[in-house]
């Protein structure tokens, strides 16, 4: 149960990263990612920033939807599959962008992937 609640809080969270990084304002967005308003306002950061959102609510949707789809130990196989991309992702983005993804990303991801084990 516990692996369960920790797997969908790391979904829940990347489906919320989509709505910041698609939705949210410039100066929310700066704020968020550790980025200058400067570069946020600007266009071409707004689609970046709305791309990579539709890969943050994808993982999250694929790893809710999987609950439903897919049982046993292929359900475990798949959410550790996630898991391994967003740890991936987490760690180049904590050493490219802000280290703070670390902490909001992935540790989360790592306890998710550790109590799948």
């Amino acid at each position: 149960m516990l692996t369960i609640i920790v797997v969908m809080l790391v979904a829940v969270e990347h489906i919320a990263i989509m709505l910041v990084e698609m939705f949210a304002t410039p100066e929310q967005q700066a704020q968020a990612f550790d980025m200058s308003p400067e570069y946020t306002r600007q266009p071409a950061a707004r689609v970046a920033l709305a791309n990579q959102g539709i890969y943050n609510g994808a993982l999250g949707v694929m790893i809710i939807a999987s609950y439903w789809l897919v049982r046993g130990i292929n359900l475990i196989t798949v959410w550790q599959m996630l898991l391994v991309f967003i740890m991936a992702v987490a760690f180049y983005g904590g050493l490219t962008a802000t280290r703070k993804i670390w902490l909001v990303q992935l540790l989360p991801a790592v306890v998710a992937f550790l109590l799948t084990l």
